[in-house]
């Protein structure tokens, strides 16, 4: 592709997300001098979403690699020890998590009031605590956490020391990122993400000549050892730099441990709240994981960790378009641009759920030579593994936006408390299940099926505190992306059946999955003002290209 098709492509892509902003939008808004804000608000989140695909993609494409050799780097228990190690730090996050959705959403609403100077407070005032609660993690981890890891985790006795460093080497990564919380969230506030794709594309070079040194040196040490220590040099190395960024960017970015009493207040009551919601969803994740390694060991634990690193890869293409698009909800929220925010709502949920279906149909249905061709080898499980955790995804990426926009009100006691002690249900009810026997797909069920309770709730909450239509939600996004799912995915099933197992079958499913998806999310999935637009645009840059 040459430079003026370049040129073409951007200018295309630059135009496509004003069609989430012109269909159902009231008169006054078009007309108004906010439409210039509007726009110019469309062409930020799209040069965003660009600049993160690019480093997604290349990401993706190293990983393919990278993955595969880890896995027979390590082996599978080696590889299981990384996973379910890593979730034991992770469980000490759980108050850090919760400031750090606090963080960032007091950085992007004063981003959006314009206000400098409280943008300056919000940054001290949160900066000071991150440094003081990473001490306090420090502690418990470095006492609970290594009693647990030493006396309650089935961790093969030999590789027992090897499990320690890599404890100490993931609390190490833990309390680097806990300082670094206040710089990337003004990162993203500010919307550079561009300096994520940059800083995103050196990651992965330097951590595919990691793979291939600990792979292929030869040298006489314990791979899971250096891998894990090599990983957290990295790590703080990418923490530096964004140190550096923000200071030299962003002006409220000055190491100043200042403390305001009153973004104090205002910071811990919201993060309090929504500790709720950060330590469900830890527990839904790695608390899990633990109890899979309790009931089944930590071959289990390596099928799960290879079925949330495909959900990974498949979630980042539309986790970019979100990553773009969750600043502008907040933004628009604290402007009072009401309208603009429930369009950037539906169409965010509605676009990020064609967008992984794209992946996921295919997928899917070819999980098994799929696996088979990136990893040659897999432990058992990993194929239901793999489907089980795709579903989840499609049911959880409905309610990314909706998060943002309760997150975006400030008032979320009630919301955290009930969708938040719902999802806390799924911990106990997954470890009845495996006492009782089941097999351990039997969480990933629990987990979609409190997703879509969450889902729901979660509208009622919209309705209630940002006054976001339940009914218009429910018909123009879960019933428009329920039309396009079974419509879709019914010839890709007749050709998978219809096939012999391998690549052309894969190949195969692929073209069917992407052009039905194609058609039916344009035919069936996007209003007439939408489809108009876009068919206009496709018809334009092909024209282009011709000339």
């Amino acid at each position: 592709m040459d430079n003026g098709q370049w040129t073409m492509f951007v200018d295309c892509a630059e135009n496509f997300p004003q069609a989430l902003s012109i269909v159902h939008c009231p008169l006054s808004i078009v007309h108004s001098p906010m439409s210039l804000d509007t726009a110019a608000n469309n062409k930020r989140i799209a040069k965003n979403t660009l600049m993160l695909y690019v480093r997604m993609l290349f990401g993706m494409l190293v990983s393919l690699y990278t993955s595969r050799v880890i896995l027979e780097m390590l082996g599978a228990e080696d590889y299981g020890i990384y996973s379910v190690v890593g979730g034991v730090v992770a469980m000490f996050s759980l108050v850090s998590s919760s400031l750090t959705s606090a963080t960032s959403r007091f950085l992007t609403f004063e981003l959006g009031r314009g206000d400098l100077d409280s943008l300056r407070r919000v940054f001290s005032t949160s900066l000071s605590i991150h440094l003081a609660l990473a001490g306090i993690i420090f502690v418990l981890a470095e006492s609970i956490g290594v009693w647990f890891l030493n006396t309650h985790m089935v961790i093969p006795a030999e590789r027992l020391t090897a499990a320690n460093w890599v404890f100490q080497s993931s609390l190490l990564s833990f309390m680097l990122g806990m300082f670094n919380v206040p710089f990337t969230a003004s990162i993203v506030s500010h919307e550079h993400m561009s300096t994520f794709a940059y800083v995103g594309i050196c990651d992965t070079i330097v951590r595919l000549g990691v793979v291939v040194f600990v792979a292929y040196s030869g040298l006489a040490f314990d791979r899971l050892i250096v891998y894990s220590l090599l990983i957290v040099a990295i790590g703080a190395s990418i923490q530096v730099f964004y140190w550096w960024y923000c200071r030299r960017h962003f002006p409220e970015c000055r190491m100043r441990f200042s403390f305001d009493r009153q973004y104090w207040r205002s910071m811990s009551s919201f993060a309090g709240w929504n500790f709720i919601g950060c330590s469900s969803a830890l527990f839904k994740d790695q608390g899990v994981n633990i109890l899979l390694n309790l009931f089944f060991g930590p071959v289990v634990n390596a099928a799960r960790g290879i079925s949330v690193s495909v959900c990974t890869a498949v979630s980042g293409f539309a986790g970019n378009f979100m990553t773009a698009l969750n600043p502008q909800i907040t933004k628009s929220y604290a402007a009072g641009n009401h309208s603009y925010m429930v369009s950037l709502v539906e169409r965010g949920s509605r676009f990020s759920f064609y967008i992984i279906f794209f992946f996921a149909l295919p997928i899917f249905l070819e999980a098994d030579y799929v696996l088979t061709l990136w990893l040659r080898e897999f432990p058992a499980h990993t194929v239901n593994f793999v489907r089980l955790v795709l579903l989840l995804s499609l049911s959880d990426i409905l309610s990314n936006t909706l998060i943002t926009l309760l997150i975006s009100t400030g008032h979320i006691r009630n919301y955290q408390l009930v969708v938040g002690g719902m999802q806390m249900l799924i911990f106990p009810i997954c470890y009845l299940c495996l006492y009782l026997g089941l097999p351990p797909e039997s969480t990933y069920v629990v987990t979609i099926i409190i997703s879509s309770i969450n889902l729901y709730l979660r509208l009622l909450f919209s309705r209630r505190l940002a006054n976001l239509s339940m009914r218009h939600y429910l018909r123009h996004v879960v019933a428009r992306v329920g039309i396009v799912a079974i419509t879709a995915a019914a010839l890709p099933i007749v050709v998978h059946y219809l096939m012999a197992y391998g690549f052309w079958r894969l190949a195969s499913v692929g073209i069917v999955s992407i052009a039905c998806i194609s058609a039916s999310a344009l035919y069936l999935g996007c209003t007439h003002t939408e489809r108009a637009f876009i068919l206009d645009k496709a018809h334009a840059f092909i024209s282009r290209l011709h000339r």
